[in-house]
């Protein structure tokens, strides 16, 4: 009994692969080969994460010693999401936390564009909304570079402001 499997990925690490397996004998051997795929995906990009935590762990220690509240970290409701949302004074000051290894590709702050900026924004009102908080907010974004520790950071504040949309 010879049966053709085709199983289709989309969106594992920006291509499309498209998989044929022929399933000779049992289907527990396609599942096993499947999960040795994943595995296998997961392992490369747990070396991307693992340095993004870093990053933030970095920006949060950064953070306190200036003085600063941490509120929140990794904050998500539904589709909304923030980095670090901390307090200062009597200001909300909501946090962009971009790592890289190096600058080769360009800063890390380039990557907030139009887009993220207003992600972080209706993200920002969100969680104003949800916690009843009214004060001013200031948008601010902290740089990681580096490999391993110490790392350069760098601390742009009123990194941007509320697009009017």
């Amino acid at each position: 009994l010879h049966l053709q499997v085709q199983v289709r990925f989309f969106r594992i690490s920006c291509c499309k692969i498209t998989l044929f397996y022929t399933l000779k004998k049992k289907k527990s051997s396609l599942i096993s080969f499947l999960l040795r795929i994943f595995a296998r995906k997961k392992k490369l990009m747990a070396t991307h994460n693992e340095l993004g935590k870093e990053g933030e762990e970095e920006a949060v220690r950064f953070l306190i010693g200036k003085g600063y509240m941490i509120l929140h970290r990794n904050w998500r409701s539904g589709k909304f999401e923030l980095d670090i949302v901390a307090q200062q004074h009597d200001e909300c000051i909501i946090v962009e936390v971009k790592t890289r290894r190096n600058t080769l590709f360009g800063t890390p702050e380039t990557a907030v564009d139009n887009r993220k900026i207003r992600r972080i924004v209706s993200s920002a009102n969100a969680y104003l909304l949800k916690y009843g908080i009214d004060m001013n907010v200031r948008f601010d974004i902290i740089t990681v570079t580096g490999n391993q520790k110490p790392f350069q950071i760098e601390h742009i504040e009123n990194a941007f402001y509320p697009p009017i949309w």
